[in-house]
């Protein structure tokens, strides 16, 4: 089972190596790593390249933002699965690729989900909080639950046939293509109890209060989009689904 593994960069010299690393040390042989570039100019390009042996693919021109370049990197998959780690983000171990496909063997599934840690930007070994998620029932999105995204492996069929990122949305458009794939599509989903991605605060959606409160809003008009019936105080309903993850904070294994 061939799995594709989509990683979107920009100007993320500081932090993709590990990514690289992380990716190119899973034992699951069957794999490719697509990185899509969007024209760096802190030397990410030139630090990629210096890996150009261990991908499949590798562009690096202007686009129109993260989810633009996920969606160019789609375009060039080839696995049967396909998952999209930050360039900032790592996988747990070196057995997650394998642990996936062998879960992703029942053809009964459509994809499959784990857990993740939220980590210190300058030490990925330092749990900040952890976002241990749950299986999917009818009514959760509505109340501001998604799976963690980088955890998330969904068939490269189904994610083609809706569509991929709605461009749209700048910042929640992982959110409403998780509303396309569990609500919409009404996919076959398997949550598995572990933890599988560690994760560098700071990321795009809640690098600020102000890209917190925009995110919100942007899931609101994502549920609203997509047929969800969701009240006007959604946004704050959804910052508040979120509090568990604080709790749950823990030590991160090594």
């Amino acid at each position: 089972m061939k799995i594709s593994v989509v990683t979107a960069a920009y100007n993320a010299a500081a932090t993709i190596q590990d990514t690289l690393d992380a990716v190119a040390m899973q034992t699951h042989p069957d794999r490719e790593h697509i990185v899509i570039d969007g024209a760096s100019t802190d030397g990410t390009r030139e630090l990629v390249e210096r890996n150009r042996q261990r991908l499949s693919h590798f562009v690096s021109e202007p686009d129109r933002g993260v989810y633009d370049a996920m969606n160019k990197g789609l375009a060039l998959a080839s696995g049967d699965i396909v998952a999209f780690l930050n360039a900032d983000d790592v996988y747990v171990h070196e057995g997650v690729l394998a642990r996936v496909a062998e879960l992703m063997s029942d053809p009964a599934l459509d994809a499959c989900y784990a857990g993740l840690y939220f980590v210190a930007q300058d030490d990925i070994s330092r749990t900040v909080r952890r976002m241990p998620s749950r299986a999917y029932q009818p009514g959760l999105l509505e109340r501001g639950w998604m799976p963690p995204h980088p955890t998330l492996f969904v068939r490269r069929r189904i994610l083609e046939e809706i569509g991929g990122f709605d461009l749209q949305f700048a910042l929640q458009s992982d959110f409403d293509l998780v509303i396309r794939l569990f609500a919409v599509r009404g996919i076959r989903s398997l949550h598995v109890p572990e933890t599988w991605v560690r994760m560098r605060m700071g990321g795009l959606s809640n690098r600020s209060w102000r890209h917190v409160v925009r995110g919100n809003l942007e899931a609101y008009r994502a549920c609203r989009k997509n047929g969800l019936s969701v009240w006007p105080w959604f946004p704050v309903q959804k910052v508040l689904s979120r509090v568990p993850e604080f709790l749950a904070r823990r030590a991160s294994p090594r």
